[in-house]
């Protein structure tokens, strides 16, 4: 072979790899350009996570056993629950007043019947009461919400 075929040959070959290296730099290309498309596509369509809300300070109270308000007396409330408080100045005063508070529970619960109690809007009704009436002994806002962790009619 002559000088002159060898130097075509290798020139033919540097312009093959090079069409072939332009090729795949081209096809990386638009393969991350698609990522990118898909990656924003999906961060846009999943729903946002929200955080639960943070819960505040519980204090645990005893149970609490009552007769209800229904005729004959024969039927009565065993309830235990937890109350979230605003922050950890109302946790103190509730142990300082705890007498005062377990008074104000007894006084509401004994009111209701029994046919009050068995729907869930009537225990809602009954946790509305009782965080009014403990927020007008402790002050406003203290008490935030009630979790019953026990209710038994019997």
């Amino acid at each position: 072979m002559s000088k002159k075929n060898i130097i075509i040959i290798a020139a033919v070959g540097v312009l093959v790899l090079a069409l072939v290296g332009g090729g795949f730099f081209m096809m990386w290309k638009k393969l991350s350009t698609i990522d990118k498309i898909k990656e924003e596509v999906t961060a846009a369509a999943a729903p946002k996570v929200e955080q639960p809300p943070s819960i505040g300070p519980l204090f645990a109270l005893e149970s609490f056993i009552v007769n209800l308000a229904d005729p004959g007396g024969k039927r009565y409330l065993r309830v235990t629950m937890n109350l979230e408080l605003r922050d950890g100045k109302v946790n103190e005063a509730i142990t300082q007043r705890l007498p005062q508070v377990r008074d104000c529970i007894l006084m509401v619960l004994p009111t209701r019947k029994v046919d009050d109690l068995q729907s869930i809007e009537g225990k809602n009704a009954l946790r509305e009461e009782l965080i009014t009436k403990l927020n007008q002994l402790l002050g406003a806002g203290s008490v935030t919400k009630i979790y019953f962790t026990e209710f038994v009619i019997q």
